[in-house]
């Protein structure tokens, strides 16, 4: 009922309105951009190779995983393994968009989400949840990181050399300390406290014994698991 009144939209007001509200935590991306171009200076890596990584991946966690496995020659199936491990938890984003996304064409739906981070991700998705149904939210949030994580790439590159100790400034904190926020604030209902716990617990485990990053993965996906298995019954009580 409401989608017909309030349709699935895409335009250029969105658009700047997403980057608007994108902003203030673009500031903090430039941070974490700099943070991997400082690394990438003291990787070894060649300006071009972290800029071009930094433009077409734009995905901090698994350009950092990168940075850790680059050297000669270069491991490419394990590099694609990790980056796949890491970034599992985006077929869950995506299929939580998809009833706002469903309404454009295929192609469409797959060049929104080329910009899907878990900071514009959450911005949408809880506009989405208020009656929002422009998804220049989505791609105004995600364009604004995109340009802010080029941007900071670009000035660690320039001053990296000049930084002895990258790792004391812990510019890294940033992002966890907004999922947090995310995962604290973004939906409160005590409901999701048992897949919260899951998913740590299995995520801690699978840090703890299994091969690098694939707790991402693991802690993702036992978390959707246990949402879906818990009874309606206890869902609904634990939200009332």
């Amino acid at each position: 009922m409401k989608t017909k009144e309030n349709p699935t939209r895409l335009d250029i007001a969105g658009t700047w309105r997403g980057i608007r509200m994108m902003l203030p935590l673009a500031v903090f991306t430039i941070a974490f951009g700099l943070a991997f171009g400082v690394a990438a200076v003291h990787q070894g890596l060649a300006g071009w190779e972290a800029m071009l990584m930094s433009l077409f991946v734009f995905a901090a966690p698994s350009q950092f995983a990168a940075l850790e496995m680059w050297h000669s020659p270069l491991p490419l199936l394990a590099l694609a393994a990790v980056t796949l491990a890491i970034h599992t938890r985006h077929m869950l984003m995506s299929a939580a968009l998809y009833p706002w996304l469903k309404a454009l064409p295929q192609r469409q739906q797959f060049a929104m989400v080329i910009l899907l981070t878990d900071s514009n991700w959450a911005m949408a998705l809880g506009e989405y949840q208020r009656g929002e149904r422009n998804l220049g939210i989505l791609l105004g949030g995600g364009i604004a990181l995109w340009g802010a994580w080029v941007v900071g790439t670009a000035i660690g590159l320039a001053f990296g050399g000049g930084i002895t100790e990258p790792e004391r400034f812990g510019l890294d904190v940033i992002m966890l300390c907004f999922l947090l926020m995310i995962v604290v604030g973004g939906n409160p209902r005590a409901a999701m406290a048992l897949p919260w716990l899951a998913a740590a617990a299995s995520a801690l485990m699978a840090y703890w014994w299994l091969p690098p990053y694939l707790h991402v993965m693991v802690g993702a996906l036992t978390g959707g698991v246990v949402a879906v298995l818990l009874p309606g019954r206890w869902l609904r009580e634990s939200a009332s």
